[in-house]
């Protein structure tokens, strides 16, 4: 994300799902987080309605159910599951049906679907058993989709980030340096070969295929500054701390003429589930 690993994973985590105390922080402003999260290019939720045999979605880590309501909105019947109590209640205010669980633990019940979604998540589940899980829940021929955002701000506001960071949290365990745009690419490659190495694993799967998509959105310095405490490198702050680095990182933003403009690409892994495993 910003300038830390995909969703500030710590950098000692051989795998962020062994870190779940961070994948369920993001529920402390979950109002925030609905707010200020991009939602999905229409192409990739379309992309992935054409190439899904039947409505019937999962979504595993819906969080506050960004992805599922636009997957409502395209025609599909939507059952969220999130770990984190205070983004699922969210979700439901919006409509979205939600059940409480580590996916790992969830209990389908016998129910299947035709496509499982997740969206920013996928690389805080286990990646086998998650993909043993998603092959059991899976109508034969069903879409098995994971999708992730992958964008850096400009330089100057990486770099005030990463200053404030560390002066404000010397001691922190998550990352305070800044990364280039290549960086941040190389490190969603390898939640992108995780994932597909735990799908091969578990078996069920055909080969995976990979999609991008590239778009923009422009931001304000209040927007940018909404959008940070999101991120799991903030979530855990102290509010004195956090506002420190956010003033920082302001003050950048202001210098660059109050906004700009982000290139965001949000790459995919999808897989249909073998009819015969």
């Amino acid at each position: 994300m910003t300038i830390l690993p995909p969703e500030s994973a710590p950098v000692s985590a051989p795998v962020p799902h062994q870190h779940r105390q961070v994948a369920e922080s993001f529920g402390a402003d979950a109002e925030r987080y609905d707010r200020a999260r991009p939602a999905y290019p229409d192409d990739l939720v379309g992309r992935i309605v054409a190439a899904s045999p039947g409505p019937d979605v999962l979504d595993v880590g819906c969080g506050t159910g960004i992805e599922a309501r636009q997957f409502r909105a395209a025609g599909c019947a939507v059952l969220g599951v999130e770990p984190d109590e205070r983004m699922a209640e969210f979700a439901r205010r919006t409509g979205v049906e939600v059940e409480v669980s580590t996916f790992e633990a969830w209990d389908p019940a016998g129910r299947s679907f035709d496509a499982v979604v997740s969206g920013q998540s996928w690389h805080w589940i286990d990646p086998v058993a998650g993909a043993a899980k998603a092959a059991m829940v899976l109508r034969p021929g069903g879409l098995l989709a994971l999708f992730w955002h992958v964008y850096a701000p400009p330089a100057a506001v990486a770099e005030a980030f990463s200053a404030a960071y560390r002066r404000v949290l010397p001691d922190s365990p998550f990352v305070a340096g800044s990364q280039p745009p290549s960086g941040i690419t190389d490190a969603y490659e390898v939640i992108m070969s995780n994932a597909a190495d735990g799908l091969r694993e578990a078996g069920g799967f055909d080969d995976p295929r990979r999609w991008r998509f590239e778009w923009e959105r422009s931001y304000t310095r209040d927007e940018w500054l909404d959008l940070l405490p999101t991120q799991g490198g903030l979530t855990r702050v102290p509010a004195g701390e956090r506002a420190e680095i956010l003033a920082d990182v302001g003050a950048a933003i202001d210098a660059m003429g109050g906004g700009f403009t982000m290139s965001y690409t949000t790459v995919a892994l999808s897989t249909a589930r073998m009819s015969t495993p």
